[in-house]
């Protein structure tokens, strides 16, 4: 099967991508995953593919890791999609047919050792090939001469994973002996996949909440439930959210929980794009009721502020002492709060009181309104009916200044839409409350001043 060294590629050049666009506009290149049936590594190499990226980016893994990715399309439940197998040696066969699976919670086979790498299906390619440590496959990854932004979003991958799998297992990072994570197919999803990605020259990747599945899956430890510990781990570090279901079967691998977690920024719903480009990715299980894809579309987001899915929390006091509403904002931004605004309002009896509102992420709202009542002793508190808020792309920057004839580093706050266009400028208070203290100059005058020099360098 090979030739020259070269492994014989199977491969059908996926379809051109379902809108795209004949030219690329200048505004901020957005990404966006569908996490609503999870994903695993071969997923989102089909998704990357399916949206435009280019197959022959692969090759070099093909050559280096002696693989074969195997490229085809298939349709669930009505939708064509593209299909990847990452093949060793041994698997080298026409594709294998469609699993089934009817969401009753029943596993199928796993791998020796950890077996919860096969949510789709790919015994025939996942945990295949030589099994590594994570030192392995970090330094197998260097060896591959790739170009350094591919090699470091590789990296930073198979360490998410290594950390998910030395935490399940207590062992030592360096140490951690893996089957699904060191297998070659695992490697040739992660690089395949930080490959593609670059292809695709994005200015951002976000995905929607990614849903784990439900049921139990049987491993070589016994019958855990799903999602399963590595995904869980994994999960907790991410930006997105992890969901329960939406069936009871395993539909988020650790593969693709750590691809995800290190490339993409969580949303609760697709803010506004212009499209360029849709595609899916196809598991290889086919569900009853809905199809087993994960959607990737690349559009423009230029001019726009992010949208943040948020709840609003409110409740009035007339009996909340000083000290209790002075200390409320950082109690509250502890257990989750977003911003915390206490207003001053009149009651029934035209009694004096307080209207306090709290903005807090759709997943904190239960903790941050028990801690509300706990601190205010309120007997309730109200959840109104806001959906999301937007809001600035916020990062922090240094300027110097020069005063009393000094040089003072400053913090300023940079707001910016999503395509990078800066729209303000603020001096952190501290910062420029230190300086002003230290050289005499009034408050307002050294903000100013740290304003103004971040806009003379930019």
């Amino acid at each position: 099967m090979r030739s020259g060294g070269r492994v014989s590629v199977y491969r059908l050049r996926p379809t051109a991508p379902f809108f795209a666009a004949a030219t690329r506009t200048n505004g901020m290149q957005t990404l966006a995953f569908d996490g609503r049936t999870g994903a695993s590594g071969d997923m989102i190499l089909a998704a990357l593919l399916a949206a435009g990226a280019d197959p022959d980016v692969l090759a070099p893994v093909e050559d280096v890791l002696g693989v074969e990715y195997r490229i085809g399309e298939t349709t669930k439940n009505g939708v064509h999609a593209t299909t990847v197998d990452v093949l060793v040696d041994d698997d080298r066969e026409e594709p294998k047919g469609e699993i089934p699976d009817h969401g009753h919670g029943q596993s199928h086979e796993h791998d020796a050792e950890h077996g919860h790498e096969h949510s789709h299906d790919h015994d025939h390619a996942e945990g295949s090939g030589e099994n590594r440590t994570y030192a392995e496959c970090r330094d197998f990854v260097v060896g591959m001469e790739l170009p350094a932004a591919v090699e470091s979003d590789a990296l930073a991958i198979f360490r998410l994973l290594g950390k998910a799998e030395a935490r399940v297992h207590d062992t030592d990072l360096e140490a951690t002996h893996f089957h699904e994570v060191g297998a070659d197919d695992a490697i040739a999803d992660i690089v395949g996949a930080a490959l593609l990605l670059s292809d695709l020259d994005v200015d951002r990747v976000v995905t929607t909440p990614v849903a784990g599945g439900g049921g139990e899956v049987s491993m070589s430890h016994g019958v855990y439930p799903v999602p399963t510990p590595a995904v869980s781990y994994i999960a907790s570090a991410a930006d997105w959210t992890l969901s329960g279901g939406p069936i009871d079967t395993e539909l988020l691998t650790p593969t693709g929980a750590a691809i995800l977690a290190h490339i993409a920024d969580g949303v609760d719903s697709l803010s506004p794009l212009s499209v360029e480009s849709v595609g899916y990715g196809a598991g290889d299980k086919s569900f009853r009721d809905r199809p087993n894809v994960l959607k990737a579309t690349v559009g423009d987001a230029s001019g726009r502020l992010v949208e943040d899915g948020i709840r609003v929390l409110e409740t009035n006091v007339d009996d909340a002492t000083p000290e209790t509403l002075g200390a409320l904002q950082q109690r509250l931004t502890e257990a989750g709060a977003r911003d915390v605004t206490i207003l001053p309002t009149t009651m029934k009896k035209s009694r004096p009181g307080h209207l306090i509102k709290v903005i807090v992420k759709p997943d904190d709202v239960t903790t941050v309104a028990r801690r509300l009542a706990a601190e205010t002793g309120t007997l309730g508190v109200r959840e109104t009916a806001a959906e999301h808020r937007w809001i600035a792309d916020r990062t922090f920057d240094s300027v110097e200044i020069v005063a009393g004839g000094d040089t003072h580093e400053m913090s300023v706050k940079i707001a910016a839409d999503d395509a990078g266009d800066v729209y303000d400028v603020s001096a952190e208070y501290d910062d420029a409350l230190a300086v002003a203290e230290r050289t005499g100059l009034a408050l307002r005058e050294v903000m100013r001043r740290a304003e103004t020099a971040y806009r003379e360098e930019k």
